[in-house]
């Protein structure tokens, strides 16, 4: 019995023992089952919370492309972007800079602003009336423009000293030279904030400031006391702060008169100064306040019209490609833009016909072609441009070149036509008087 009784156990327990196990397993079973329920039913919320279809899995295809399409979004590029919605006509428009005639927006401006679509107009002295009528003269140039996909430049020659555009409202800020008697780059600074307060009155969003010329010519008949002085290093440390002076008040500064002016005995205006200089003698003064404004990112440079027959003899500067092509560009590491000083001055209407300016100067590298005083030279750029891109003498990726940075720096800038004349007369009178008396004072 006893050999039995245990066969018996034996016999009894090997089945027991198989279906504790196989109890064991589909428990086991169950039990990872209902752990995974509250992962599947948050899967499937977050499914339904992005707008998936009810009964997808729980490792929806949101969840999967999500990232990526984020990733996607952050690669757009938004200059590029605008670039490509423009038309051929759009894109050269935003290249041409031009003036207008008299203190109200008249038919062929508007004309101009409609057919040319110019990307920037500038105001003279003679375009200036009171602070309330200029200011008014702005915005109706900017609600003209509305009808064209980019915000328009609207700048002005705000230097203080001789060039000022400002009306007798406004308090004078001193010349260039004054305040570069000073040798203190915080006055300069302030400077720079003064004149963008001064420009903001009105509407303006470009000034062509600083000067960043060396006067090193006393006979010069066109800097003068527009330079902060003779020595490239008291210019470059006080350009600068005037150029971060402007910028941080929201005005686009542009420094001016690549490659130098300082040296020049011919007034441009009237005819073409030569400066008979060498590469080493302009690295050596004329090019280090450009040098230093290329560092800091200025965002626009704007080149004369001197001939230096040194480096090119048959171009002056602002049509030349060795100067502005191979130094500002590729010497300099300059990817901002470039301006021509105003091609319908002396210098360029009494030795080029209009048309081949404007082709040499966009060959060259310029992005911005400014051309005052009259409308026909505005659409003689525009229609030259446009048959040389249809004739294939210039390519449209070379248009998108100088149109991209143009964009890109309205964009970076935030510029809008609905942006208004802005600031406090009274105050900004109040702050001039006080910076002129520790102008004064030193």
């Amino acid at each position: 019995m006893h050999n039995y009784r245990y066969n018996s156990n034996n016999k009894w327990r090997k089945p027991l023992h198989m279906m504790c196990l196989l109890l064991g397993i589909v428990l086991l079973i169950s039990a990872c089952g209902q752990a995974q329920k509250p992962s599947s039913a948050t899967d499937s919320n977050i499914g339904s919370n992005a707008g998936s279809n009810s009964g997808q899995s729980s490792s929806s295809p949101e969840q999967n492309t999500a990232p990526l399409q984020e990733e996607v979004q952050e690669e757009v590029d938004p200059v590029q972007e605008q670039l490509s919605s423009l038309t051929l006509e759009e894109k050269i428009g935003q290249m041409i800079l031009a003036g207008v005639q008299g203190t109200m927006l008249d038919d062929q401006a508007k004309q101009m602003i409609t057919n040319q679509k110019v990307g920037g107009i500038i105001f003279y002295a003679n375009n200036v009336s009171t602070l309330e009528g200029t200011a008014m003269f702005v915005q109706s140039i900017k609600e003209a423009n509305q009808f064209n996909p980019v915000p328009i430049f609207m700048s002005v020659d705000q230097e203080g000293g001789k060039v000022s555009r400002m009306p007798e409202t406004v308090e004078s800020i001193p010349s260039s030279k004054k305040v570069g008697e000073t040798k203190d780059s915080a006055l300069a600074e302030t400077m720079g904030e003064l004149l963008a307060r001064q420009v903001q009155l009105a509407g303006f969003n470009v000034d062509f400031a600083p000067v960043l010329d060396v006067n090193s010519n006393p006979k010069n008949p066109v800097i003068g006391d527009r330079s902060f002085g003779s020595s490239a290093e008291l210019v470059s440390r006080m350009g600068i702060a005037e150029m971060k002076g402007l910028r941080s008040e929201g005005i686009i500064p542009v420094v001016k008169h690549f490659p130098g002016h300082g040296d020049t005995s011919v007034d441009s205006h009237l005819d073409l100064p030569v400066v008979n200089k060498t590469e080493k003698q302009l690295a050596e003064l004329e090019w280090i306040p450009f040098q230093a404004a290329v560092k800091e990112q200025v965002e626009a440079v704007m080149v004369a019209h001197i001939l230096f027959p040194k480096l090119d003899p048959d171009h002056p500067a602002s049509l030349s490609d060795v100067i502005i092509g191979e130094h500002l560009r590729d010497k300099f590491k300059y990817d901002g833009v470039v301006i021509t000083d105003d091609l319908s001055m002396g210098a360029i209407a009494k030795n080029f016909k209009l048309d081949q300016a404007a082709l040499a100067t966009v060959k060259a590298g310029s992005d911005i072609l400014l051309v005052a005083h009259s409308y026909e030279s505005a659409k003689t750029i525009f229609d030259t441009l446009i048959s040389a891109v249809k004739s294939g003498e210039i390519s449209e990726s070379r248009i998108d070149e100088s149109v991209y940075r143009i964009l890109a720096l309205k964009q970076q800038y935030k510029l809008s036509d609905n942006q208004k004349a802005s600031g406090d007369l009274k105050q900004l009178n109040a702050d001039i008087v006080d910076w002129r008396k520790q102008i004064d004072a030193r």
